[in-house]
């Protein structure tokens, strides 16, 4: 009897499937390979159907399995299974590659798929069974071409099922799944993922992929010193089972000739950090007979200077000791072991081994600041920063108020810690690719040594490049990017490394007190503020680096992250030493809506405006009276009083044809055209022409905002923009003296960023306040 008999009825797809792997597994692997390939595929698709998911326009598997990860369908702790057997599939495709041990261990791996399936998303009770590996049978040749019938009508009958299989999934797309459904499918999901306990031949199997994937030649069951396995010229080798006088290492890895680290693997159940004494044991006790050679040292009573245990389980904060792949650099006794979520590279182990931290530090004490031309207080910042890394910090803050030069205390720090060798890559990341345009802006205006600017020094990459070159030292990037690259990549090969970058940088490291409805990128890969902080704290976490964030208005989730700052400059003390100005009192346009809301008397007639359909329908069932407050009255209710009402007052304030420039904040997209449109009008009611281009909008949704930008902030037209979020923090406009607020602000943090557009000194048009 197969195992996967149990999925049938209702999968009877992934049942023949799994059944059609068993049969050739002694007769035919790579078939077997191929058909288990097939088997997640359709568990992939039965997924999608089941939580209501769309089919990636792609159509591919890495696509599926990505989509279903990141919205938490699969446990983290079943991804690398169904990676696994996507990738092995691939191989024996494309490759003909097909081994009986690596079959073996991959049907065990389709068969805990089915078990978590069934448990998931099946009805009534079950137990699972006992995985049985199916017997080799002695046959004859009479008995082989009676198989090999049996064999192809069991595959003449798949492509049947496989032709109703759509059918059955369009069926199930159909199906309501109510919130308290997908709550309980998530924990008996996640419950039913945690009690399995993979075996050390499969945990080995997952760390050979992941090796493999770190640009290691790896294969634990052929690879082996026992079968000869040897380093080699030109070859990266994770050689298996490398005598030691106290017994075998799991790995030895190897680059070229030269042995560069020890790792010990152990089934999932276990403590990885742990298991790190064992590593040390193996770093102090290991053998090089022939041509190989150690790299260096000894330090102290290691001979290999990089030590790694892992379990072959993804890295989970909440369980990071018993997850993850640990790293000690055992070069100093004072290390202490850190969690990957990845394997290091040959090129990233090479690169690690060459950094000198003490004598960068050194050099960076040294490091003279008279080129720098920074003001008191940023020097400051940068000599609080480099004392903090002194001192082992690997996450650190600086608090400085908006308009008081982040990105050149930035640039000033990147360019010592790149000089002086402290780091070899940074990572300068931002939230927006406007911000990024404005910080690479900032790199090649800003001179240092020999009135050189950065990028003539420096390789500096720009935010249009995904990856860095090799010779690259500053990568600019947007998070949505860097979030493409890691969890949403639709290519293996394209996936970054963790050791990429050893240093981030975070500009406006505030983000994500609220999502920007503006960008079309952001709605892609967030589903609300929770998703985009943990995406957020995913990519800080991918890579093993320093960060270092930077911001004017810390949030909790931002100490959380970076810790508390290590040094702070507030607006008020820049307003006091004179670097910022200062706001006059607000001007408050008192209107009846403003101060009451807006109130409907029963059976008045409501129109709503459906932004899915772009139709205006009235409001029927309405209580005996409806108040909505201010932001809800510009989202969700089209009129034009209150707007007219207070455009009347600020066209008496405004000059569309003047220096100054001014920022009107709008509940929406739609609310904003409905202001410049307002605008405009009343404006020529009481000057009379005005140039087009004075009044614009400048969202997400506009043709090349990023071009509309760059035209607000350098030519004279438009004076007056209109905004969501677009320009609610980063921009860099210092003749904004006006600021207005068509809507509520309910985040703090939000409010002072947007108030920071309007703080920094203008001396063109001799700006000494701001208005509100």
């Amino acid at each position: 009897m197969s195992n996967f008999s149990f999925l049938s009825p209702p999968w009877s797809v992934l049942s023949e499937l799994g059944e059609l792997a068993e049969r050739n597994l002694y007769i035919d692997p790579n078939t077997s390979l191929i058909k288990l390939r097939m088997f997640s595929e359709v568990m992939a698709k039965y997924l999608l159907a089941y939580e209501k998911v769309e089919e990636p326009v792609d159509g591919a598997q890495i696509s599926r399995i990505n989509m279903l990860s990141n919205s938490g369908i699969i446990p983290e702790r079943l991804l690398p299974l169904f990676h696994t057997l996507r990738k092995v599939g691939n191989k024996a495709t494309h490759e003909v590659f097909g081994t009986i041990e690596s079959a073996q261990t991959h049907l065990q791996f389709a068969f805990r798929l089915s078990t978590w399936f069934r448990q998931t998303y099946g009805k009534g009770d079950f137990t699972p069974q006992e995985f049985v590996l199916p017997q080799k049978s002695l046959l004859d040749a009479q008995h082989l071409i009676a198989l090999n019938e049996e064999l192809k009508r069991q595959s003449s009958k798949l492509e049947e099922d496989y032709n109703r299989l759509q059918t059955e999934l369009e069926k199930l797309k159909v199906v309501e799944v109510t919130a308290e459904l997908k709550s309980i499918r998530r924990k008996v999901s996640t419950h039913v993922a945690n009690q399995m306990h993979l075996s050390e031949a499969e945990t080995r199997t997952l760390i050979d992929e992941q090796l493999s994937a770190g640009g290691w030649l790896t294969d634990s069951q052929n690879i082996r010193y026992s079968k000869g396995s040897r380093p080699e010229k030109g070859l990266n080798k994770a050689i298996a089972e490398w005598p030691t006088t106290s017994g075998p290492s799991d790995y030895a890895l190897f680059i070229g000739m030269d042995l560069v680290g020890v790792v010990e693997a152990k089934k999932k159940a276990k403590d990885v950090v742990s298991d790190l004494l064992q590593a040390k044991r193996y770093a102090t006790d290991i053998e090089i007979k022939g041509e190989e050679r150690f790299v260096g040292g000894p330090w102290g009573n290691y001979k290999v200077p990089f030590l790694f245990s892992t379990n072959g389980r993804p890295y989970l904060k909440q369980l990071e000791h018993k997850s993850g792949i640990w790293l000690l650099d055992g070069r100093r006794s004072t290390n202490h072991p850190r969690p990957l979520q990845a394997w290091y590279t040959p090129q990233g182990i090479t690169d690690l081994y060459k950094q000198d931290i003490e004598t960068a530090s050194e050099k960076l004490k040294k490091e003279p600041f008279d080129y720098l031309d920074l003001r008191d207080y940023q020097r400051k910042a940068i000599e609080k920063t480099e004392e903090a890394l002194e001192k082992g910090k690997t996450t650190i803050l600086l608090a400085m108020a908006t308009g008081t030069g982040k990105t050149i205390t930035a640039i000033g720090l990147i360019y010592r810690l790149i000089k002086s060798g402290r780091f070899r890559r940074i990572l300068f990341l931002v939230d927006r690719k406007a911000l990024g345009e404005q910080a690479a802006d900032k790199f090649k205006e800003t001179r240092l040594e020999d009135l050189h600017t950065f990028d003539q020094i420096f390789d500096l990459q720009e935010i249009d490049k995904q990856k860095p070159e090799e010779t690259t030292k500053v990568h600019i990037s947007t998070v949505q990017g860097v979030i493409r690259r890691i969890m949403f990549n639709a290519n293996d090969e394209e996936v970054p490394t963790v050791d990429q970058y050893d240093c981030i940088v975070v500009d406006e490291a505030h983000r994500g007190y609220t999502l920007d409805k503006e960008l079309g990128e952001v709605e892609l890969l967030y589903r609300d503020e929770n998703d985009y902080i943990s995406k957020y704290r995913k990519v800080l976490e991918y890579f093993d680096s320093v960060k270092i964030g930077l911001t004017a208005t810390p949030a909790p989730h931002t100490i959380e992250i970076f810790g508390k700052p290590v040094f702070t400059y507030s607006y008020r003390e820049a307003v006091v030493d004179g670097w910022l100005v200062d706001h006059e009192p607000p001007h408050q346009i008192e209107t009846k809506l403003k101060k009451k809301g807006i109130t409907w008397e029963k059976g008045e007639a409501i129109p709503v405006y459906d932004k899915a359909t772009g139709e205006i329908t009235n409001l029927e069932n309405i209580p005996d009276d409806l108040t909505l407050e201010i932001d809800s009255f510009n989202k969700v209710v089209i009129t034009e009083n209150f707007n007219r009402t207070v455009a009347k007052v600020l066209v008496q304030e405004l000059d569309p044809d003047g220096d100054e420039k001014s920022l009107i904040f709008a509940a929406s997209d739609d609310h904003a055209d409905l202001v410049v449109g307002i605008l405009k009008e009343e404006f020529e009611e009481l000057l009379g022409e005005i140039d087009d281009d004075a009044i614009t909008k400048i969202t997400g949704s506009i043709d090349k905002p990023i071009e509309m930008i760059r035209k607000y902030k350098n030519e004279k037209y438009p004076t007056i923009a209109v905004t969501v979020d677009l320009l609610t923090t980063g921009i860099d406009v210092p003749e904004i003296c006006n600021l207005v607020f068509l809507r509520r602000v309910r985040s703090r943090i939000l409010y002072e960023q947007m108030l920071g557009r309007a703080t920094r000194l203008c001396d063109r048009i001799k700006k000494d306040h701001q208005y509100i």
